[in-house]
């Protein structure tokens, strides 16, 4: 392949001046969105621009990333220019006991943003039905993992980081089977949306984002009024089912995923009764 960003025609790349133009505006959340060619974790390095006093609304994109992290330290890598690998830095100035829904919220937006453009390009084929399917039914797998079918389309990792909270999303986009690096993962590409731009798809989640944040934000962060909660689970795919929870402490629960509580912990009913999950590796099972 060669050295120049269009050597792959099906992976354009993304053009920092655009995004800002189209994302950047006067009294809205986004202030900056950088794009670089390569990196360790945009995580990272927005993290020590949050140490710095970089604003809220601050956005950092990377072509590849070298050192992606997910939850419970896995690691990421795929192909330059095959997905969209980005970090927000937020401020929310919300009650500490309702921050966890930052990431719940994500989720949303990512999953929502999905479905939107998915069937606006199957649309503009000609592909789109009377009935208003999407191409990609993306759903949410709790607490924030975007899944299509069963697979997982993309990750979120959320760090708290002094006053604020920098918040990485890893979307799969033009990524190919053979690519993949675990098969329980998929691609929009593999999923039959063809997106090769990936410059609307980024849009189109950080202007969802914006849109979630905003509202929850000026409510105080309360899921219920904001409709967050119930945005959540209409699209969490983890209610309803038999799962298994891996817990932080080593310990195992089992039962079915009853609802997600104002708290956005996953409530579980199993044979002691419910119980409250803050954090853990939920599985499915069939």
């Amino acid at each position: 392949m060669s050295d120049s960003p269009y050597g792959d025609l099906d992976r354009p790349p993304l053009h920092e001046a655009a995004l800002q133009r189209a994302l950047v505006r006067e009294g809205g959340l986004w202030r900056e969105v950088r794009v670089v060619e390569e990196t360790g974790s945009t995580n990272a390095d927005l993290a020590a621009r949050t140490r710095e006093g970089a604003p809220e609304g601050t956005v950092l994109v990377t072509e590849a990333q070298t050192a992606g992290r997910g939850r419970l330290g896995r690691t990421w890598t795929a192909p330059p220019r095959s997905g969209l690998t980005f970090s927000m830095l937020l401020r929310p100035q919300v009650p500490v006991s309702l921050l966890g829904w930052a990431s719940l919220l994500t989720g949303v937006a990512v999953a929502t943003a999905v479905r939107r453009m998915t069937a606006w390009s199957q649309a503009a084929e000609g592909f789109l039905g009377d009935s208003g399917d999407v191409a990609v039914d993306a759903r949410l797998k709790w607490p924030n993992d975007v899944l299509a079918g069963d697979r997982k389309l993309a990750g979120i990792l959320v760090e708290k980081v002094d006053d604020g909270l920098v918040v990485g999303v890893g979307l799969n986009v033009g990524l190919r089977e053979d690519e993949l690096p675990v098969p329980t993962a998929t691609s929009l590409a593999i999923e039959g949306a063809p997106l090769s731009d990936r410059a609307p798809m980024l849009r189109a989640v950080l202007r969802e984002f914006a849109t979630w944040y905003r509202e929850w934000t000026a409510l105080g962060g309360d899921p219920e009024s904001s409709g967050l909660r119930t945005a959540y689970k209409d699209l969490c795919t983890t209610l309803g089912r038999r799962v298994r929870v891996e817990l932080p402490a080593g310990e195992r629960l089992d039962g079915t995923a009853r609802d997600v509580d104002g708290a956005g912990r996953l409530v579980v009913a199993g044979t002691g009764g419910d119980s409250a999950v803050s954090a853990g590796d939920v599985v499915h099972v069939r």
